[in-house]
Order: C-alpha cells, then sequence, then structure tokens
C-alpha cells in the first residue's frame, strides 16, 4: 500500500446511505480506499468498518484517522501537515456524501486554500436520490439542513420555507435527528397549508425504503408513524 503521492489530493469519499449497501458505491471509492492511508473522518469506527467491508484482507490499524464530528474541532494543523508531508487525504463522512449537511466542507474549504486538488468520488446523496424520487420540483430547490428542534420557532420556519417554496416555485428539503421524525412530521402537517405537497423519503436505497409524496390534505387521513431511521422531508407549495 503507498502511503504517499508525489502531488498530494483530497479525495471525498462518499458511504451508503443505507447500512451495508455497498452497491450504490463507484468501483473508484474500492480503488483509491486501498491506497490511502490518512483520513478525516466523522467517526473513526464507522471509517475502519467501512474500509474492512471494501478491503477484508486489509489490516486498518496503521490508518491514520482525525475524527471531525460534530463534538470535535477540526484539527487543521494537522491536516496542513499531512498535506506538506505528501499525504493525499480522504475525507469521510457518516453516509452520503462528505460536504454535504457534515464537516467537511472546512476541510475542502483549507485544501483550496492550500492549492491541493479536491476530487470528489461518486456515490450516493440522500437528499439528491429523495429529490430524483419525489416528484416535486428538481429544477429549482433548496436544502436547509435542520429546523429549529423546539416552536414557536420551528412552526414559524416552516411556514417561511412553505412561503418561499410558493414565491419561487421551489422545492424546499430538510431533515431531523431520526427520533424526531414524528414530532416534525406532525408540525408540517399542522403548519402547511391542504394543497402543499409533501414527500418522506426515509431509509432511501435500502430493502426497506419508503418514499411517498402526497397533499398534506391527503397525508392527515393516514399519518404514517415513522422510524428512528434517517429520513428527507420535502415540501412544494401549490
Amino acid at each position: 500500500m503507498a502511503t504517499q503521492n508525489k502531488k498530494p489530493a483530497i479525495y471525498l469519499i462518499p458511504l451508503p446511505v443505507a447500512e451495508g449497501a455497498l452497491q450504490t458505491l463507484s468501483p473508484e471509492i474500492t480503488e483509491h480506499t486501498g491506497r490511502l492511508t490518512h483520513y478525516f473522518v466523522e467517526d473513526a469506527r464507522t471509517a475502519r468498518r467501512f474500509i474492512k467491508q471494501l478491503h477484508p484482507a486489509m489490516n486498518v490499524e496503521p490508518l491514520q484517522f482525525s475524527e471531525t464530528g460534530k463534538h470535535d474541532s477540526i484539527d487543521g494543523k494537522l491536516f496542513a501537515q499531512w498535506i506538506k508531508e505528501g499525504h493525499s487525504i480522504g475525507i469521510m463522512s457518516e453516509a452520503g456524501c462528505p460536504g454535504i449537511a457534515d464537516p467537511g466542507a472546512e476541510l475542502v474549504a483549507l485544501a483550496h486554500t492550500m492549492q491541493v486538488d479536491v476530487v470528489p468520488l461518486t456515490g450516493p446523496s440522500s437528499i439528491i436520490l429523495a429529490l430524483m424520487a419525489s416528484g416535486l420540483n428538481g429544477q429549482s430547490f433548496a436544502f436547509t439542513g435542520y429546523l429549529p428542534v423546539k416552536d414557536p420557532l420551528r412552526g414559524k420556519r416552516i411556514k417561511e420555507l412553505e412561503a418561499l417554496s410558493a414565491k419561487e416555485r421551489q422545492t424546499q428539503a430538510f431533515i431531523e435527528t431520526p427520533y424526531r421524525n414524528n414530532q416534525l412530521l406532525t408540525e408540517v402537517l399542522k403548519q402547511c397549508n391542504a394543497t402543499t405537497r409533501l414527500c418522506i423519503a426515509q431509509n432511501i436505497t435500502a430493502p426497506n425504503a419508503f418514499v411517498k409524496t402526497k397533499s398534506v390534505a391527503d397525508w392527515k387521513k393516514e399519518i404514517p408513524v415513522m422510524e428512528k431511521a434517517p429520513a428527507v422531508f420535502l415540501i412544494l407549495s401549490q
């Protein structure tokens, strides 16, 4: 396994959105993880397990990991040191594409200031997959991330997004911590107009994927009890 490259680069390495869904990844991910030795990751245990799935015979113990999880500060000095030593670096999130709804963007910005090549590898994004499957406007859309947890801020934000959707004819996508999925769904159904279309995309790419788009009025007729699993909510105001 090569430990250094003549010209370092940053590789953005997607992980499966659904556990074990390695078929959603491009072959280039296996190629690059077979030679990279230095990584910035959200969680080192997840990263080691993922690399071991791709390379069962590899000894992952010598690999170097720096964690970028929400409770850790990103070690920019270490990042710069590895680059100066000639190491290419892999960046991984817990699921989906690095830099999209995770801390990876800060490292990518640092790489650009250091004039280091940034190489995004092909893999799944739950946000894009949900938009594709929603039937909502894919020509104009926005991802808002997490909404406020408590009312009245959460309800106010939902109304703002619905108004923006109506004004711009723009799909609005947002997410929530899985154990609060049902609370968010309740609030969306409470705040949005009856004709607003709502898509719920949960466990996307998994065998038990749930993707449905209906009007708020129709959702209210049969409100689902959502699993404590990752979901993307999308609305488009009529």
